[in-house]
């Protein structure tokens, strides 16, 4: 999964960049959680103002590329499943037995009904690959520096933002990623409300995706178990897996 943040949105870092470099940033950033490999267990709950619900996953990735996610609570909704490699994302309906390609289309439709849309699990690379990165300064949190970096997409990028603004911590956590309109009007926000430490590094354990138009409406995602470094058998990120799993 790519993002979620992530879910979820769902998606880690082999060197250390110089604090000045802003794209050097952002992919440690994005390497620091997906590593070469990780699993996950994590509860995401949607939160309107006459309801709310909660679904517990697992997620798998490999690479930056590669992401499974599956849901398993409910028993409702249990076995419906993601699966994304590279720009391409399928999603699986045990009740009808169905894979289905998500098309370009959709990509911007909420995932799974929540604040996180298509886009945002399949887009982790476009941050990289499809924006300029420009350091605006520092922040503190808990003591530790904070850069704040504005990320604006070159000319022919295909992607709808406007520019997004992040927020990095100094070991590398995404503290806050703000999403805005063409018309630069901030749309959403996903924030870090947690950090905990989970297979041995520091994660941001709750996180919440918030739009700025709707203030009690919102979907968080509380991370209860991280692994990471994985040997991960071949069949994992394949659509008969996503069908028929055997994890």
């Amino acid at each position: 999964m790519r993002h979620v943040a992530a879910v979820l949105l769902l998606l880690w870092s082999a060197a250390t960049p110089a604090a000045e470099d802003a794209a050097g940033i952002i992919k440690a950033a994005i390497d620091h959680w997906r590593d070469v490999s990780s699993y996950a267990r994590f509860d995401m709950t949607i939160h309107r103002p006459d309801w709310e619900r909660t679904m517990s996953m697992r997620v798998w990735t490999r690479g930056s590329k590669e992401s499974l996610v599956r849901v398993v609570a409910p028993a409702k909704d249990a076995g419906n499943g993601t699966l994304l490699l590279d720009k391409e994302m399928w999603s699986y309906n045990p009740k009808v037995n169905r894979v289905i390609k998500i098309p370009s289309s959709m990509m911007n439709q909420s995932w799974m009904g929540s604040d996180f849309s298509n886009n945002d699990l399949a887009r982790a690379a476009d941050l990289i690959d499809q924006y300029r990165h420009r350091l605006l300064g520092t922040e503190a949190h808990e003591g530790r520096k904070v850069y704040v970096i504005e990320s604006v997409p070159l000319e022919a990028a295909p992607v709808v933002w406007g520019r997004e603004v992040v927020k990095v911590r100094d070991d590398y956590l995404l503290m806050e990623h703000a999403f805005y309109d063409q018309a630069d009007v901030l749309v959403k926000r996903l924030m870090t409300l947690e950090v905990r430490t989970l297979g041995g590094k520091a994660v941001a354990a709750r996180e919440r995706m918030q739009r700025a138009d709707a203030p009690n409406e919102w979907t968080e995602v509380v991370t209860r178990e991280a692994e990471f470094g994985l040997s991960l058998p071949p069949h994992m990120f394949t659509l008969t897996h996503l069908r028929n799993p055997r994890d």
